[in-house]
């Protein structure tokens, strides 16, 4: 393959719009490019995690998310693109199914931490969900894959389940929720 990138700079965006996958320019405030930045922002979510020591049956399905998110990127890149098929939301289910069935059921809402890999894993979880709303905004004013919205529904799913399977892994426990914890007066 040749070189995609000859320079990292074009001075195309200084003027606060941008280039779009179809040729087209758009403003860079615009609904479209948030969503896409939501989503590149998961992905450096997804990263970060990767950078930590997880164990392989959790690094291969966040790689496989992570190329999977450069896909939704790209989808988002050109109005009325659609790369993410039903064949992405059943593969992020079954990895869900497996991973969840090793844990014990929910008695509390959990709170993000329990170990750092964990703690991550719920920072991205709440990634998703905004790139989620964002692109959800989006289908009300342009044409977006449905599929697109069912994987980042998953897959906030599978970020959640990830964090408590790797707060396991460490030996660690979750920080579950305390309802009466409040102060007795005001």
């Amino acid at each position: 393959m040749g070189h995609r990138i000859s320079r990292v700079y074009t001075r195309t965006g200084d003027e606060g719009d941008t280039g779009l996958g179809d040729g087209s320019r758009i403003e860079k405030s615009s609904l479209r490019i948030a969503a896409m930045g939501d989503v590149d922002e998961l992905n450096s979510e997804i990263g970060l995690l990767l950078s930590c020591d997880i164990p392989k049956r959790i690094r291969e399905p966040l790689n496989e998310v992570q190329h999977d998110l450069f896909d939704l990127g790209g989808e988002l890149a050109v109005p009325g693109a659609a790369a993410i098929t039903p064949g992405y939301v059943v593969r992020l289910e079954e990895n869900l199914d497996a991973l969840n069935r090793t844990l014990p059921p929910l008695e509390e809402f959990v709170l993000p931490g329990g170990s750092p890999a964990a703690a991550i894993c719920h920072v991205g979880r709440a990634v998703c969900r905004r790139a989620e709303r964002k692109v959800v905004e989006l289908a009300k004013h342009e044409n977006v894959n449905p599929q697109a919205l069912c994987y980042l529904n998953r897959l906030s799913d599978l970020l959640f389940v990830l964090a408590r399977t790797l707060v396991r892994e460490v030996g660690g426990a979750e920080v579950l929720w305390q309802r009466d914890r409040r102060p007795q007066k005001d």
